[in-house]
């Protein structure tokens, strides 16, 4: 079967992830085509061999090769086929561990296309696996809507039809950016990649404002600088880490203000690789501010946004209640 053309990598996914690793590792052929395993369900548990029919989401890793499961290796060599983002990026993968499966290359721009063969094999008794380039699929590259995202409109349409779901928990960049930062982890919000455009960007940053929650953003590093300078400019000083590399062999976390960082990657200017964005949640403790300088606030914020917008952007970074916060918004628009 020819290999469709695949798209520009987008920013967040590990075109290189495996590269340092798999340079000395032995080629694995990997199988042109895919049918159908005979062997029954209650055959392979009996056989205590085999990952079961169905659907598996399988974990990967998302920079060290050696952060994958036994069990994941364990059905990556079993099921019938792999359906990957990237099929030379899983090949590596599987390369480094001597596994040769079938491989179909499963992505946005070949989904609606494809899918409905795999969902035809699914239903006549497959068992195939779904990965991604690196991480957790469905969760691994949110540069894409959910609604839109395969993965998702892959595992929905199969419990639609009945067909087993399993999922392989492993490596993920939102967890792993966590686990460094140092900031509060029992609540976290996951906010994906921030709009490429400024004004939708400024829009989706005064969206999460008020969230009482640590923040997880993922960007692209050619954009870290103006990014961060945004977050401050609508958040204020809250503390944030900026993680990059992560697992991989130049590994680096920065920790500090947004008012700090943002200063320190505006001088250096944007790093390489890959970088997870935690920002810790509104500062509660923080000295309430006057109702002077509340105004000053949100007289500021009330040019160019709504008022919504502008009430929940100074409610985040003020500490003040929202609902004085809006009353006082009212009392300024009635005044001009």
């Amino acid at each position: 079967m020819p290999r469709p053309k695949m798209p520009k990598k987008r920013p967040g996914t590990s075109a290189d992830a495996f590269s340092r690793r798999s340079a000395s590792s032995p080629k694995v052929e990997q199988p042109d085509s895919w049918s159908v395993s005979k062997t029954t369900d209650k055959d392979r548990r009996t056989q205590r061999q085999g990952p079961g029919l169905g659907l598996h989401v399988v974990a990967t890793p998302i920079g060290n090769a050696g952060d994958i499961t036994l069990r994941a290796l364990d059905t990556l060599k079993s099921v019938d086929a792999i359906l990957c983002e990237d099929t030379r990026e899983t090949a590596k993968l599987l390369a480094i561990h001597g596994i040769a499966r079938p491989l179909l290359a499963y992505h946005d721009h070949n989904a609606d296309r494809v899918r409905p063969e795999i969902m035809a094999k699914l239903e006549a008794g497959a068992s195939l696996a779904l990965v991604s380039d690196a991480g957790t699929p469905l969760i691994s590259d949110p540069g894409t809507p959910l609604i839109s995202d395969p993965g998702y409109k892959l595992v929905r349409e199969a419990i639609a039809k009945g067909v087993t779901v399993r999922t392989l928990p492993g490596a993920s960049s939102v967890l792993a950016a966590l686990t460094l930062a140092g900031l509060p982890t029992d609540r976290f919000y996951f906010a994906g990649f921030l709009p490429e455009k400024s004004e939708a960007r400024r829009k989706a940053i005064d969206g999460i404002a008020a969230i009482d929650a640590t923040l997880v953003l993922l960007e692209s590093t050619r954009r870290l600088p103006e990014v961060l300078a945004e977050l401050a400019k609508a958040l204020g000083s809250r503390q944030v880490a900026v993680a990059r590399e992560i697992t991989k062999l130049f590994e680096e976390t920065r920790r500090g203000s947004l008012d700090e960082l943002a200063g320190h990657y505006a001088a250096a200017g944007p790093p390489k690789g890959e970088a997870v964005i935690i920002v810790g949640p509104p500062d509660k403790s923080a000295d309430v501010v006057s109702d002077e300088a509340l105004d000053i606030a949100l007289r500021d914020a009330l040019v160019g946004r709504s008022l919504a917008d502008a009430v929940d952007q100074v409610a985040a970074g003020t500490g003040r209640r929202r609902r004085d916060v809006y009353t006082r918004a009212l009392r300024l628009k009635d005044d001009a």
